[in-house]
């Protein structure tokens, strides 16, 4: 147990917020990015919140402005949530105080987990500071070093692309590998059989259809992929269509997994009350934060469900936060990509040392908080203005 030193105690009860600072970023893709639903994406829209206090820590949190999964803001509307409707809530406050402020924001101004997440993780990170503790210590220790990590294929015109983007990360150590289907059925078949016929056993393969799918059509294509060995079916129906993950779930013989239908414990309580899912991927944009994350992980487990740890594409300081949870984590976890982005994706990072994967793992930081630093020179580069 950490014991506690009274006079630091007392300095860090005095801590108040005195203003909190949103940067929109507009952060250009290393490559396009295409899923069944949207149009292709050529660059990342990131918000970064520094809070500050008044003995000069400043943490840092991240959201992205996605525009889908129950996030329809846009960039300049995140960054005006959080400075003009959030901040007049959180300065004055302690940081420590990171329950009491996420319930104020919630009852001020519900469905903004997107804005809340930034919010949320930057709390996390001057609490860290303050106390010269990483965060995984915070959340209850180190349960691993080094976090192992999955990766994204996304939706390319022909098999042979797809394959190579298999190759280059098996090059990688990376052996867990999500498919984006839902467009074309019968390619979407003939990219697992490429796979498999090349890899075999010695990858894991999941697909995912990011709910733009009928039912019928979702278990058409999921039983001519039974016989591949799928580790999961990722959210194939639409997210309100809770009924048909759970006729999908009794039809197939792989797993299913929820993304777009998990937003609060509260929709997760439904999902596990109707069998709808054995497996849930969390996004911290989307699920709130840390903070709300670390409960949606907690709620799953004691249902008996996988996790798989994620983010929408994102920078370190995203990966960062994903990265300490998984570090603090008790149990099992599914190799997740919660470092899309900072993998290749992103043409550059913003953070003073970017994350590095060697052999399918990327070490967890060991600074305070969330362990990492913005480059202020990269980010007034990247502000949108």
């Amino acid at each position: 147990m950490l014991q506690s030193n009274p006079v630091e105690v007392s300095r860090n009860a005095q801590v108040k917020v005195v203003r909190v600072e949103a940067i929109p970023l507009n952060l250009p893709l290393a490559r396009t990015l295409k899923i069944a639903v949207g149009s292709e994406r050529t660059c990342l829209e990131v918000l970064i919140v520094r809070i500050h206090t008044n003995d000069g820590i400043v943490g840092i949190g991240e959201t992205q402005a996605w525009r889908r999964q129950g996030g329809a803001e846009i960039l300049a509307n995140l960054a005006n949530i959080v400075e003009n409707h959030f901040q007049p809530l959180i300065v004055g406050r302690s940081p420590f105080d990171i329950a009491g402020i996420l319930q104020s924001l919630d009852e001020s101004f519900s469905n903004t987990l997107y804005a809340q997440a930034a919010v949320s993780d930057a709390l996390y990170d001057i609490v860290g500071k303050a106390t010269g503790l990483p965060l995984h210590s915070l959340l209850g220790g180190e349960r691993r070093s080094a976090v192992r990590t999955g990766t994204i294929l996304t939706i390319k015109p022909t098999t042979k692309e797809v394959v190579a983007m298999v190759d280059e990360g098996y090059a990688r150590g990376i052996r867990y590998f999500g498919l984006k289907i839902g467009v074309e059925p019968e390619r979407d078949v003939e990219n697992v059989s490429a796979i498999r016929e090349r890899y075999g056993n010695r990858i894991a393969l999941r697909v995912d259809a990011n709910a733009s799918m009928k039912r019928d059509t979702a278990i058409s294509l999921l039983k001519k992929l039974e016989p591949y060995g799928l580790d999961a079916a990722e959210q194939p129906v639409p997210s309100w269509d809770i009924e048909g993950l759970a006729a999908i779930a009794r039809s197939v013989s792989m797993p299913v997994m929820i993304d777009e239908s998990l937003s609060t414990d509260h929709s997760l309580l439904d999902v596990i009350r109707r069998g709808a899912a054995t497996a849930v991927h969390t996004k911290l944009a989307k699920n709130g934060g840390v903070y709300r994350t670390w409960r949606l992980w907690h709620l799953a487990d004691a249902a008996g469900m996988r996790i798989c740890p994620g983010n929408h594409p994102c920078t370190g300081v995203a990966t960062a936060a994903a990265l300490q949870m998984c570090a603090a984590w008790p149990g099992p976890l599914i190799d997740g990509a919660f470092a899309v982005g900072v993998g290749g994706e992103l043409e550059t990072d913003i953070t003073t040392h970017p994350f590095a994967i060697e052999n399918g793992e990327i070490k967890v930081p060991t600074g305070a908080g969330l362990g990492v630093e913005l480059d202020m020179d990269k980010v007034e580069h990247f502000r949108v203005r």
